[in-house]
This record gives structure tokens, C-alpha cells and sequence, in this order.
């Protein structure tokens, strides 16, 4: 279907002094409407722009300290290339749970003047899609007084509530350039001891939530023989490929969306995007839909993995700082970590290496001042690590303390049963001598 386009330095004269600008996320990141928005920022054609966005990829430059005035970035979830900007003040962070994020965009709290995304071409009924990247930006979309599109032949065509009416577009910009690519990089040998001690605890029939990187990959790797997986995740990239065409995930014991892999955003390799393009197995929603807590508890056996920065001899994790230097963002790690503790059979996993990679133990008898507590001790049910597993549910601060500490790099054991004694006194060894 026809549409008339222009240029992205003419579609970002719509922005004006005080707007907010809502940036479709991750692969789709709309780059050529960035730099025209900048170009005009950098010749002080307006001021205070706040520009909001989930995780983005690639060099941005609108959180660089020339631009201090100009734009305030407000994201809700800081990736690599805004951390420093971020840690500086150049940037700032919204904490809001991802299932949320469209409700602060709905309900007004967070209003959006315009909404510059990155679509699929249009079909002979006029509807594009949003391909790898739904999250919010459905919301934004809706709610906005302006849409501008990039219309992008290398966006694969989803379905779910990636498609929409071309109607809903008031300005439309040519593009081709390629999504972002990313690279699934190797497993480490900790990667792999904790993908096998979480693979030990997934049954047949289980509903699957996990990220990206090296953990879920190493999962993933270890479930070649299990049957009839499902998944209902905020996220999913390449490692789930093979157990598709294997047959083991196919979503038949799925409750809600039977046979769908549902997610609300991708990233990785050109091999994904090309297996989401126009695949009716895949449904890529909302976050209303995928993080929803009511939603996640109606499949059984979720089992949700989730990975962190530190944990505390309690069971605190924290997941989105590093004392008081923001790094990442809630995200949806309580979405799921709550929806799995509802579902029946569910299982809410936090899975992490023992150790940084400077040999520094990532548990510790307290978290560091300023750090993040994102899922809480009362949230916790299963932690694992390299060293093992343990289920932390129904279980007393001494004894979660014990088990923590089980899983822990031996280097640091010691040093960690020490602070549990002296936090709660000579009664602790004899309260776990049979744990």
C-alpha cells in the first residue's frame, strides 16, 4: 500500500521545546531519526527533550555531556551505551517493573508527544509491524500526538500486537538499514556447571521465561532431551532455535496461548529475525500481556530464570546496581519471579556466577550501601550457581544463610559462615548442622 515519505531531518521538526519522545528499543532502535533529532539538539533548535526508551542499542549521543539542556534521557532499563552517561548524572533511570512501563505511558504519568519507531513495510491491507519490539512502544503508540516511522524492509513481520493499521502514522521515513546484530559469543565453563544445575530442576511440560547471554544460552544447550517446553518470556534470542527445530519447545501443555512462543522483544542474530518473520508461532505482546503477573500464573510449571549483580547470606539480590552506580534496571525479574511463584508446579530461579571476574565472591554478608534490592527475601525460592542449587522457600534467615553459603565459591565460604555467625550468634551452627 502507498504512503508518502520525507526525510528524517524534516519528520523531527515536529519536536518541540519540553516534548517527550518515546524511542521503539533494541534492535529496532530508530538510529536515523536519532541522529536527525540530535542534529537539531546540537544546533539548539529546542531544550529540554526528554527522550525515553526501554534498552537500546548502538552509540546514541543525546546523553552526552554537550547535550546537558538540550535532552534529558529517561530510560527504563540502562544498557552498555548509556552506563557511563548514567553513572555521570547525564542520564537518568526510571525504576518501574517492565510489565508497568505501558501504564505510565497509558494512564498519562509519563505523557508522549511523539513516538519515533522503526516498522515493517506495509501489506496490501495497509498494516505494519513492529517486528522485534513491542514492550511499551504498542502504548506509545496510542498515546502519542505524533507517530513518526521509519519504514524498514529489514524488520521482520510479527504478529501479536506487533501489528498495526498504517493509519495510526503520521509521518513516514524511508530506511534500510540493517537490525542490530548480536553476537551469542562463547559459553564459559561457569556458564555451562550453571546451566547444567539449572537444567536439573526443569520438567517435561515446563513453560519457559529467560534473557539473553551466556547463562540462558547454557540452559537452553542442556534441554535437548526434555519434551513439550513452552514459552511465555519477555525475551527470548538464538539459544531457543535448535530446541524449536527439535520439536522440544511447541508449547502443547501450554495453558493460555496454546502452541505460541510469546515474547515482547528479541535481539540477536539475522537467523532469529529471520525465523520471527511471518511465523504465526511466534506472538510477540505487549508487556501488559507477556509481564503481567495474572497472565504468567495461568501456565504451569513457569519456570523463570533470572540472573543478578549480588546477593546477600538472606537472600536480597540486587540486580540493577553496583552500590549506588546504577547499571542495569529492574526490568522484569519481579514480573516473572512473582508470576512463576503463583503458577502451578512454577519455579522462580536466580542464577548467577559465585564470583566477578576478578575472583570477588558476588554473595556477601550484606549487599553494598546504595545497592538495589530488587527481588526481595520474601520473593526468593530457588538460587544457583555454578557450586549448586538451593531452594531458599519457606526457609529461615539462618538457614537461608547456610545455603547460601553452600553455594558459594569455596574461596569465600569461610568468610561468609563467619558473618553468619556473628550476625546470628551461637545458635546458628546449631540451628544448620543438619542442613
Amino acid at each position: 500500500m502507498q504512503y508518502k515519505s520525507v526525510s528524517a531531518e524534516e519528520a523531527v521538526k515536529v519536536i518541540k521545546t519540553g516534548d517527550r519522545v518515546h524511542l521503539s528499543s533494541v534492535a529496532v532502535t530508530p538510529h536515523k531519526l536519532i541522529k536527525a533529532m540530535v542534529e537539531r539538539g546540537r544546533n539548539k533548535e529546542f531544550y529540554d527533550v526528554k527522550i525515553q526508551h526501554i534498552h537500546i542499542e548502538d552509540k546514541v549521543d543525546f546523553a552526552n555531556p554537550e547535550f546537558e539542556g538540550v535532552f534529558v534521557s529517561e530510560q527504563f532499563f540502562v544498557g552498555g551505551n548509556l552506563r557511563k552517561q548514567t553513572q555521570a548524572g547525564y542520564a537518568d533511570y526510571i525504576p518501574a517493573f517492565l510489565s508497568e512501563t505501558q501504564k505510565l505511558i497509558r494512564e498519562g504519568y509519563l505523557k508522549v508527544n511523539v513516538a519515533m519507531v522503526m516498522v515493517s513495510p506495509p501489506d496490501k491491507h495497509g498494516f505494519v509491524s513492529l517486528g522485534t519490539s513491542v514492550d511499551a512502544t504498542k502504548a506509545a503508540i496510542e498515546s502519542a500526538d505524533t507517530v513518526i516511522a521509519l519504514v524498514n524492509p529489514n524488520v521482520p513481520r510479527a504478529w501479536g500486537d506487533a501489528i498495526f493499521h498504517m493509519s495510526e502514522i503520521d509521518i513516514f521515513v524511508e530506511d534500510d538499514s540493517p537490525l542490530f546484530i548480536h553476537d551469542m559469543g562463547q559459553l564459559t565453563e561457569t556458564d555451562i556447571a550453571i546451566g547444567k544445575n539449572v537444567a536439573e530442576l526443569i520438567e517435561d511440560g515446563a513453560c519457559l521465561q529467560m534473557g539473553i547471554g551466556g547463562i540462558p544460552n547454557a540452559v537452553l544447550a542442556q534441554l535437548g532431551n526434555h519434551k513439550d517446553l513452552g514459552v511465555h518470556t519477555e525475551m527470548f534470542a538464538d539459544g531457543i532455535l535448535p530446541l524449536v527445530e527439535k520439536g522440544v519447545v511447541n508449547g502443547k501443555r501450554k495453558q493460555i496461548d496454546q502452541g505460541k512462543m510469546v515474547a515482547s522483544f528479541l535481539m540477536g542474530s539475522q537467523k532469529l529475525y529471520d525465523f520471527v518473520d511471518d511465523n504465526p508461532m511466534v506472538a510477540m505482546m505487549d508487556v501488559k500481556h507477556t509481564n503481567s503477573v495474572d497472565v504468567i500464573r495461568k501456565n504451569h510449571k513457569v519456570t523463570a530464570i533470572n540472573s543478578a549483580l549480588a546477593i546477600d547470606i538472606t537472600g536480597q539480590v540486587c540486580a540493577d546496581s553496583i552500590g549506588t552506580k546504577h547499571y542495569s534496571g529492574v526490568g522484569g525479574q519481579i514480573d516473572f519471579i512473582r508470576g512463576a511463584g503463583y503458577s502451578e508446579g512454577g519455579l522462580p530461579i536466580i542464577a548467577m556466577p559465585s564470583v566477578t571476574a576478578k575472583g570477588l565472591s558476588k554473595i556477601s554478608p550484606i549487599l553494598l550501601p546504595g545497592s538495589g534490592v530488587v527481588t526481595t527475601r520474601a520473593n526468593m525460592h530457588w538460587f544457583v550457581t555454578e557450586f549448586g542449587a538451593v531452594n531458599l522457600y519457606g526457609k529461615t534467615m539462618q538457614e537461608r544463610a547456610r545455603l547460601i553459603t553452600s553455594v558459594a565459591h569455596p574461596d569465600h565460604q569461610e568468610e561468609l559462615d563467619k558473618a553468619a555467625f556473628d550476625r546470628f550468634g551461637p545458635h546458628f551452627h546449631y540451628v544448620n548442622k543438619n542442613i
